[in-house]
């Protein structure tokens, strides 16, 4: 398998472009089913319900939806790649070696997910919110846009957000240890004080300061109305 280096961090990932012993699935895998070596591409559905499934060496490309729940999924070895899952529910499942790629995931909710070898590439996660997630290995949002997202309670220890767009990103209380946010802009972001431990460039000093300023309220005297 592949692997990417990130600065510090190296991700190792599923290759299964050219696996010729993938086998073409017409419908989304059953609720407590296993299913492995699969391709289930370019399906445009209303629902898309994963539960109790698990999931090795598969792609899912080009699969458009209205509502998706996945709930309690094992993703082992999996590319999911220019999906657009919408009003996607994520909850207590695990992924290990999963690529997500150029995908639309905007407002989605992702709670209690343990993540592992895990790359977010290129994907819109305007709005999501991240509720108790935590990385048990490498994790990277690489090029993502996060406008308005929320991380809540999560353990990003070690994670890599690399040139992400964050604006108005919210990080609540949580685990920061190692978060490399070098090369994202950062005065935009919310819970600023949160971030004890993360990882910055020294040319983010201004942009952190900027954030800060703006999460206090603070008003300029010279912006004080003068005494008569």
């Amino acid at each position: 398998m592949p692997t990417r280096h990130y600065g510090r961090t190296t991700i190792t990932l599923p290759d299964l472009d050219d696996d010729p012993y993938l086998g073409v699935i017409a419908s989304p895998p059953r609720p407590g089913s296993t299913v492995t070596e699969f391709r289930y591409t370019d399906q445009d559905i209303r629902d898309l319900d994963l539960t109790e499934a698990d999931l090795r060496n598969g792609i899912l490309h080009n699969v458009s939806t209205q509502r998706t729940t996945i709930e309690n999924v094992r993703f082992s070895s999996v590319q999911i790649t220019a999906c657009d899952l919408g009003a996607l529910h994520l909850s207590g499942s695990k992924a290990s070696r999963t690529l997500f790629r150029g995908c639309r995931l905007m407002g989605s909710a992702i709670t209690g997910a343990v993540l592992d070898n895990v790359l977010f590439e290129n994907c819109r996660l305007d709005y999501a919110t991240f509720d108790r997630i935590r990385a048990s290995g490498p994790l990277v949002f690489d090029r993502c846009v996060l406008t308005e997202a929320a991380f809540t309670g999560c353990d990003l220890t070690d994670v890599v957000l690399r040139d992400c767009t964050l604006l108005a990103t919210a990080f609540g209380t949580g685990t920061y240890k190692g978060l490399d946010l070098s090369g994202s802009d950062l005065s935009a972001v919310r819970g600023v004080g949160n971030l004890r431990e993360a990882v910055v460039s020294r040319a983010q000093q201004l942009q952190i300061t900027d954030a800060l300023l703006a999460e206090l309220n603070v008003t300029y005297s010279e912006d004080l109305p003068q005494s008569r």
